[in-house]
């Protein structure tokens, strides 16, 4: 059993050399221990022959390099192999059907949810959130490093020799679209036929429904949030496989449809490409030495911004704008009748009380009030036999009171003792 710690040191003090051996493994599963040193004096040419021989050792007590039984050869230990790969974006295309065995797994994932939901298992439901978060990490993960792959085939297709057979060329590319693209995209399908989206959409309903049902039930906030999580990480995933599988197609189908010749300086740049896109440009022009800088010239040109005619055009009616002045509308006359009466309700009340028992209490109020308007006078009425402080007794005769424009028919209301 080796030391987590010694291997994660021997990753950083010699990264360079362990990259070397991770794109060595992909012509030579097991090298020789001078294919090793050979590998470690081409990424650091500046070791004699001593140094070299310490870090192969230093490299294989630390498990980082192990040894085959019954051999003197060597082989990068899987754990790291697997590590730098996924950091340095040399990982092999992955296989279909692994991809599909995965996403029929969401299906059975979510089955379990909702069984879970519907007998009330909250354990089975956790487990089976924890299931499908486990299923999208995975998926994600091996669509990026599918898709660097892919895009690795097609900048070697394009980097290889001119003078090399075009078949051979891009024997590979074929391959791969063929045994990858064609497939992926027969599952990513919207139609019936396609499951990803399909499986996807199921577990991304489920999800929002079991979020809904536990947040009825008043479940814990920890357990909605981690329901809530996986339904974003459904969501993202589509979003993310849609992609994926647009970029391959667009990398991988301009080559299969149209073979392009190419020359010794366009093999070149597409090669430097490639490692620029794994490395980062700094590094990648930092390893070139004078006798392997590239054969290109460099002109160093001002920048100046300059702006166009409409923008100056809208600056200049900005700075000259003015507002417009806008005549606001002036107010109408108001008529007398339409002007609200000032009444002194408490006097009214007042004076009602001291004037008990009333026989008719819109005959009083036009008699002692008649100066009021019509509209006032039947709004006072209104109130005051409506008010809890009075008692109101409507008599069953009907009579007629003439008021200064209209004439009501009314039940005369008699006001008796106020409470």
């Amino acid at each position: 059993m080796f030391n987590p710690r010694s291997l994660v040191w021997a990753l950083y003090t010699h990264w360079d050399a362990v990259e070397g051996f991770v794109r060595l493994s992909r012509e030579f599963a097991v090298f020789t221990s001078e294919q090793a040193l050979n590998c470690i004096a081409k990424v650091s040419p500046e070791l004699d022959a001593e140094a070299q021989g310490g870090v192969l050792r230093t490299l294989v007590n630390a498990a980082v390099l192990q040894s085959l039984p019954r051999s003197s050869d060597l082989q990068i230990n899987a754990y790291v192999l697997e590590f730098v790969r996924g950091l340095t974006r040399e990982h092999e295309l992955g296989l279909t059907a692994v991809l599909q065995a995965r996403v029929a797994a969401i299906r059975e994932a979510t089955e379990g949810l909702n069984e879970g939901m519907k007998g009330s298992d909250r354990d089975r439901v956790r487990r089976a959130a924890r299931q499908l978060a486990e299923l999208f990490r995975q998926i994600s993960q091996q669509l990026d490093q599918d898709r660097h792959a892919i895009l690795d085939l097609a900048e070697t297709a394009k980097s290889s020799d001119s003078s090399m057979p075009v078949a051979q060329r891009y024997r590979r590319v074929l391959e791969a679209f063929d045994k990858y693209v064609e497939p992926m995209n027969q599952m990513m399908d919207t139609g019936p036929e396609g499951t990803f989206y399909r499986y996807l959409e199921e577990a991304e309903r489920s999800l929002d429904w079991a979020v809904e049902q536990l947040a009825v039930q008043g479940a814990l906030y920890t357990h909605r949030l981690q329901l809530r999580q996986v339904a974003h990480q459904a969501k993202e995933l589509r979003r993310f496989g849609r992609l994926v599988a647009q970029q391959c197609a667009d990398t991988l189908l301009p080559l299969r449809e149209e073979l392009r010749q190419h020359n010794a300086l366009s093999s070149a740049v597409s090669a430097l490409l490639g490692q620029v896109r794994k490395r980062g440009l700094k590094r990648t022009l930092a390893r070139k030495t004078p006798d392997t800088s590239l054969p290109l010239w460099r002109n160093e040109r001002g920048f100046r911004l300059q702006l166009g005619d409409e923008v100056r055009g809208i600056m200049a009616a900005a700075r000259n704008y003015v507002p417009q002045t806008v005549a606001f509308p002036q107010g109408l006359p108001v008529e007398p009748q339409d002007q609200l009466e000032l009444v002194d309700e408490a006097g009214i009340r007042a004076h009602l009380r001291q004037s008990l028992p009333v026989e008719s209490l819109l005959d009083w109020l036009q008699t002692h009030y008649c100066q009021l308007a019509d509209t006032t006078l039947l709004r006072l009425f209104h109130d005051l036999q409506h008010e809890a402080g009075w008692e109101c007794e409507a008599a069953p005769e009907v009579k007629a009171t003439e008021l200064h424009t209209v004439r009501v028919l009314h039940h005369p209301h008699r006001m008796s003792t106020a409470t």
